[in-house]
């Protein structure tokens, strides 16, 4: 059998090393990339922009004044989803969701909403709440009664000393095929991730 010379060999080598990286050159380029899945959800004032959250933008909301905000959810999960989100009611001590072990706040719910997602689509819906009675002693101020979408809420929990910084949370729960139940959140093959936002207002305004 013919020996390959010096040259012949040195040769042999680039090739066969130009060859492995040309073909994982192309196998990255005609493997598409996994996409990453998750939701978005956003919360807009009024004028459906990330602007006038309060009327006459005064967080100090009066009884019987009507707020006026636009809730939305993304579907970027891949597929067909079923979510809720759960609007919580909670102040300055109530803890908010926890980022990190995927616990949704102990704030009492005030409402809930529910809808079948189409992948790539968005839910958009009107959020109007309007604080009916307020409660006060010497334990601080109580939104005692809510108006969201029309239905009267009660809120026999949550005071704020002189009734400020109370907030509106919003949760992201979706149902989870594996347990087949509402979680808090979602899970992807490689993680678990969750989705909220809360706004800050104050119950110190007049009666209208």
């Amino acid at each position: 059998m013919a020996k390959l010379s010096e040259d012949m060999k040195r040769a042999l080598t680039i090739f066969i090393s130009a060859t492995i990286v040309f073909s994982t050159l192309a196998y990255v380029a005609v493997t598409p990339r996994p996409r990453e899945q998750f939701f978005q959800i956003y919360v807009l004032g009024e004028t459906k922009k990330a602007e006038r959250y309060y009327p006459n933008n005064n967080p100090n909301i009066a009884v019987g004044q009507a707020v006026k905000w636009y809730v939305g959810v993304t579907n970027f999960m891949g597929s067909v989803q079923y979510v809720l989100i759960r609007v919580k009611l909670g102040n300055s001590t109530i803890k908010a969701p926890d980022d990190t072990y995927y616990a949704p706040s102990p704030g009492p719910v005030l409402s809930e909403f529910k809808r079948v997602l189409m992948n790539n689509e968005t839910w958009e819906f009107l959020f109007t709440w309007v604080i009916r009675e307020i409660s006060a002693n010497g334990e601080g101020i109580r939104p005692a009664v809510f108006e969201i979408n029309g239905v009267r809420i009660q809120n026999s929990d949550v005071r704020a000393s002189k009734g400020h910084n109370f907030r509106v949370f919003f949760e992201l729960w979706t149902l989870d095929p594996q347990s087949e139940s509402l979680v808090f959140g979602w899970r992807t093959a490689a993680e678990r991730r969750v989705a909220w936002l809360q706004v800050w207002f104050n119950a110190t305004g007049p009666p209208i």
